[in-house]
């Protein structure tokens, strides 16, 4: 028999192996997911993909690219973590 994909909370926990006030931390601490939006229920799979990057089982999610001004700045020598403003007053 399959099992269904989407859980309540208590058999979220129980799949997680916590108690429902573990649960609760956890979820607290963002290490596992909230119910799906306008639902009370749990996604298997979500729980898995968030339950690996804490293992280390999957790697972290990659940072997100430069945008076209970034990456034009970091390779003429501009670092792309600082404002215009920053910039402006180091040229002063």
């Amino acid at each position: 028999m399959t099992e269904p994909r989407l859980m309540t909370k208590a058999d979220a926990a129980r799949y997680c192996g916590l108690s429902l006030s573990g649960f609760d931390n956890w979820q607290r601490d963002g290490k596992i997911p909230g119910p799906i939006t306008g639902t009370q229920r749990y996604d298997r799979k979500a729980l898995d993909a968030a339950l690996d990057r804490h293992s280390g089982i999957e790697a972290p999610l990659a940072p997100a690219p430069l945008d076209p001004l970034e990456e034009w700045l970091s390779k003429n020598g501009h670092p792309a973590d600082k404002g215009p403003r920053q910039r402006h007053k180091e040229a002063r």
